[in-house]
């Protein structure tokens, strides 16, 4: 199910919740990147009738269904945000589904001529789509930071915050399996150049390949 093809170049843009994600894939895109945004296609792949949700309700019950036949994000996310083995659970149910939808996206995108990809991905590592990937770029920022971001971006409690931070890699893991880790603690500015310079540092990578 894996992609591989020589003309086409896959960067997997990943990182800490609350660190500049979509701020680096506009940086990315403006430098003649092709996204490919991972939470949308976790979102569509348990639209109400699709195979996973069905999966998912009989998993952790019809409770996590709303009356309109969706899934209830909200109460999902303080289930397993509080219980790693859930988490564990929704992973094994949703990745599957996920990566066949990423997999069909960069084959669209290379028929069409897009050979710059970037697979933005806060759950690279899990999915486990960071095989896909000949370069990794990740982003990340003080924690407390992170959770005041979080909190602001998504309305939810600093509990919660704290509590979805705590279920995910933190800035260790991102500076040790990534080959670009990109802070984002301060200036924004700067952290734009820095994102401008390493997509250009990418591109002339490949390039060089050739």
């Amino acid at each position: 199910m894996l992609y591989r093809n020589d003309n086409v170049h896959i960067v997997g843009l990943t990182g800490m919740s609350g660190a500049g994600k979509t701020t680096a894939c506009g940086v990315f895109t403006r430098e003649g990147f092709c996204a490919i945004d991972c939470d949308i296609i976790a979102r569509r792949v348990v639209d109400r009738g699709k195979p996973a949700l069905k999966e998912i309700a009989a998993a952790f019950s019809d409770d996590v269904i709303t009356p309109e036949g969706r899934l209830d994000r909200a109460k999902v996310a303080d289930i397993v945000f509080s219980d790693e083995e859930k988490l564990k659970l929704l992973d094994r149910l949703i990745y599957p589904y996920i990566t066949f939808y990423i997999v069909a996206a960069v084959r669209e995108l290379s028929r069409i001529g897009g050979n710059l990809i970037l697979l933005d991905a806060p759950t690279l590592f899990e999915s486990g789509a960071d095989v896909m990937c000949d370069v990794i770029v990740s982003v990340t920022a003080d924690k407390e930071l992170c959770a005041e971001r979080i909190m602001k971006r998504d309305g939810i409690s600093r509990e919660k915050a704290e509590k979805r931070l705590s279920s995910q890699h933190g800035a260790d893991f991102f500076r040790e399996h990534t080959q670009y880790c990109i802070e984002n603690s301060g200036d924004i500015a700067e952290f734009r150049a820095r994102l401008a310079q390493t997509s250009a540092a990418v591109k002339e990578s490949f390039f060089e390949k050739k």
